[in-house]
């Protein structure tokens, strides 16, 4: 039989067969732990036992409205942790920046991080998606995938620099007993088990164990202040003129950097929070969860740094931030080691979510990972910090200076697509009208991403002329003296985002 006019077969069976993808698409929303169990045959009994004992099954699948729940928001505990004390440290150590300098820098651009990260924070009510995936709808399938790699890689960083400060903070509680490489496995072993867990136990621990770690960092600001704070002791170290300015961009692009790390992150622990969530309610939870610990921690270890005693000196010479702040609690003896171990074990509820978005972003790639159950990957990813961490253990101020000054390059690109996409694009009355949610994981009904793409190369472009590093140095860099890397990479991108997407908008309708 002949096909009547403007019938065409192929049309019919791509329509059955966006339809079927619909249909699995559904079905793994609903039950993703039926329907993972039933992928892989003969380990159908065992995986089944481990979602109902609590196991997460679900990964990147969106979360329907009527599983959402309202219980779980961003939790302080995240930041409340030792291991941001060495970013303070670097304001003096790498900068020589006064300690009055050292904060208004924290402070200025610690909230403009804070904002940032706080905004992608607000999409995961909305979306119900986690933060990499809400990526494909700016920059297409293709572009999720290039942004997943991007975040893994800045996760397992995090993670790396994580269980390092812990390992070897344990180690020097009783030098001489712990071999630092036992103390790396100790911290990492103690963030896989919650993030094998998945979700809930997740926020669990992280709702309150920043508790405990306050009373200590509580301590410590004591103990250093009994030790004899010279809040003036920096001044004449510290650069003048145009070499301060470049000593204050430079550390304010590894401040801007500890903050919007977690901006990749920001929507995966609140995907469940209802739809009508208030979009504003979930902003400032965010902001003052992330700017008052974060600053409140980073403050005290720009504040250890002005202590002059020669002892306190040798010790932060001898070992790093971990020898330094064993020094501070020593008069307290045993106890000052107890509470020693409590602040490196604090890395732990630092190092929970790094690792449980590591593996929520390896399935981000695509469909092939994203149908292996999401615990496989959070195991795989603790696997491979680990081993970075043993490795590099003996280059923690190198490794943590160098990737924060990049990680606030890519995420700066990032936090403006998106914002562009969000408030321009996606808006009520905008070209799209908002997010057709339903098709998150169909690349035919998502943006080529071709604007996206492009203009996160304009970013990388403006980064690199705007990097001043020890291996590279950027025209712009060495013009200004500084690293200007993540300024110009978001302006870059704002500025070239705007009419590609447009563009990409008019010649294929999305």
């Amino acid at each position: 039989m002949s096909a009547s006019l403007g019938y065409h077969p192929e049309d019919e069976e791509k329509s059955v067969g966006a339809f079927e993808d619909a249909e699995a698409v559904y079905a793994v929303e609903a039950a993703p732990d039926r329907v993972i169990a039933r992928r892989f045959g003969k380990l159908s009994p065992l995986l089944s036992r481990l979602f109902a004992s609590g196991v997460e099954a679900r990964g990147v699948e969106r979360v329907p409205e009527n599983q959402r729940e309202s219980k779980n928001a961003w939790n302080k505990s995240v930041n409340t942790v030792f291991d941001i004390i060495p970013i303070g440290v670097l304001a003096q150590s790498t900068y020589t920046l006064s300690f009055g300098n050292a904060v208004a820098t924290i402070l200025c651009f610690g909230a403009l991080g804070a904002v940032a990260a706080a905004f992608i924070a607000t999409l995961g009510p909305i979306t119900g998606l986690r933060t990499m995936i809400i990526t494909r709808f700016s920059s297409g399938y293709f572009g999720c995938t290039i942004y997943s790699v991007l975040n893994i890689l800045t996760q397992l960083g995090f993670a790396t620099t994580t269980v390092i400060l812990g390992g070897q903070t344990l180690s020097n509680i009783n030098p001489g007993t712990l071999p630092s490489v036992v103390g790396i496995i100790i911290i990492g072993v103690c963030s896989l088990i919650p993030c094998f867990v998945g979700y809930d136990m997740v926020h669990v621990y992280e709702r309150y164990a920043w508790i405990v770690t306050l009373i200590s960092m509580l301590v410590l600001w004591g103990l250093g202040g009994k030790a004899g704070y010279d809040i003036n002791a920096q001044n004449p170290l510290e650069d003048t003129g145009r070499a301060l300015s470049a000593d204050i961009l430079s550390f304010g692009g590894i401040i801007f950097g500890s903050f919007t790390g977690w901006a990749p992150v920001a929507a995966d622990f609140n995907c469940r929070l209802p739809a009508n969530t208030p979009p504003m309610r979930v902003f400032l939870l965010t902001f003052f969860g992330l700017f008052i610990p974060i600053c409140f921690v980073e403050i005290l270890g720009a504040a250890l740094m002005t202590i002059a005693d020669p002892a306190y000196v040798a010790a932060f010479g001898g070992g790093s931030t971990g020898g330094l702040v064993a020094q501070v609690l020593s008069p307290w003896g045993h106890f000052g080691q107890f509470i020693l171990v409590l602040l490196a074990l604090s890395v732990v509820a630092n190092n929970i979510p790094n690792t449980y978005s590591a593996g929520l972003s390896m399935q981000a790639l695509g469909r092939p990972f994203a149908i292996i159950p999401r615990f496989f990957w959070v195991f795989l990813a603790f696997v491979a910090y680990t081993i970075a961490g043993i490795a590099g253990r003996e280059h923690f101020n190198a490794i943590l200076s160098n990737f924060l000054r990049i990680l606030s390059d890519w995420t700066a690109f990032f936090i403006v697509i998106v914002a562009e996409e969000h408030f321009i694009f996606r808006r009520k009355n905008g070209p799209l009208g908002g997010y057709n949610l339903d098709d998150y994981d169909t690349p035919s009904k998502l943006p080529v991403g071709v604007a996206g793409i492009l203009a996160g190369c304009f970013g990388v472009a403006g980064a690199v002329i705007g990097m001043s590093q020890v291996l590279y140095t950027g025209p712009l860099g060495k013009m200004v003296g500084a690293e200007i890397g993540f300024e110009l990479a978001a302006t870059f991108s704002a500025v070239t985002y705007l009419p590609l997407r447009a563009l990409e908008i008019r010649f294929t309708g999305r």
